[in-house]
């Protein structure tokens, strides 16, 4: 049975001397794996379709177990992706984040939606740090952990100072900081963007200028659930953390 799906690239692997294995995130069918026969050739009209970040259509050939890739035409190549080294560095943090979160065997259209948002919006030039930001927010469900981000997470009230609470779950109000000696207060300003970055699609928010202070405030909080309450920690996020310890791109990034 021939299918024709729009998909994005998580990863590919080398399967014999000259075939690749292919995870995409497609809109139709959720995450599936390909096999791409010759694509690593250079000269194969596989080789470029079958890079990471990719965006196109596929044609696959799918009877039992694993489909194979027939032909694929590009929608988009994320030419920036693939030469920026920090849009690289989050965009390879955010396929890398999808590929371990969600399963296959099922369509996942909100996984696909965040997926081509994000990658897009790093393409067109947003920063790419505040886009990874909304993947990491968005994608917690699919950890098992849904915080409460629209009021009290112990008694349900809306108004009032709040603070982050890891182990109740999301925010407090004022009235309930009793209940966790070690909450992270919060601004509005820092309570109004985590809510934003949870629930807001990223195509709605237009260009994003964050200081970096705040960008690294709120990706502490949602980095420690990731870390201490689901347990997955990533090798591109120590790609990112090496990269920022980098003079030079540091510097590039004040310019900015």
């Amino acid at each position: 049975m021939l299918n024709k799906w729009e998909g994005i690239v998580l990863k590919s692997r080398s399967y014999g001397e000259s075939n690749k294995i292919v995870t995409l995130m497609t809109r139709e069918a959720g995450k599936v794996a390909v096999m791409a026969r010759g694509a690593k050739k250079p000269t194969s009209r596989l080789a470029g379709i079958t890079q990471t970040f990719m965006h196109g259509m596929f044609v696959v050939q799918r009877t039992s177990g694993m489909g194979t890739l027939q032909q694929g035409e590009h929608i988009s190549s994320m030419r920036n992706i693939q030469t920026e080294i920090m849009a690289t560095a989050y965009a390879s943090y955010i396929v890398e984040l999808m590929d371990r979160l969600v399963d296959e065997g099922s369509p996942q259209p909100f996984a696909f939606e965040v997926l081509q948002q994000a990658l897009h919006a790093i393409e067109e030039g947003y920063d790419p740090e505040a886009i990874a930001l909304f993947v990491d927010w968005k994608l917690l469900p699919y950890t098992g952990v849904q915080p409460v981000l629209h009021a009290c997470a112990s008694c349900g009230q809306v108004e009032g100072e709040f603070a982050f609470s890891f182990s109740q779950g999301g925010f407090l109000c004022h009235r309930c900081f009793h209940l966790d000696p070690y909450i992270i207060r919060l601004t509005p300003t820092q309570l109004k963007l985590i809510r934003m970055f949870y629930t807001v699609p990223i195509e709605q928010v237009g260009k994003l200028d964050l200081k970096k202070g705040t960008k690294h405030f709120i990706k502490k909080i949602v980095t420690t659930i990731y870390e201490e309450q689901t347990g997955i920690r990533l090798k591109s996020r120590s790609f990112i953390e090496q990269l920022e310890r980098t003079p030079e791109l540091q510097n590039k990034k004040n310019d900015n």
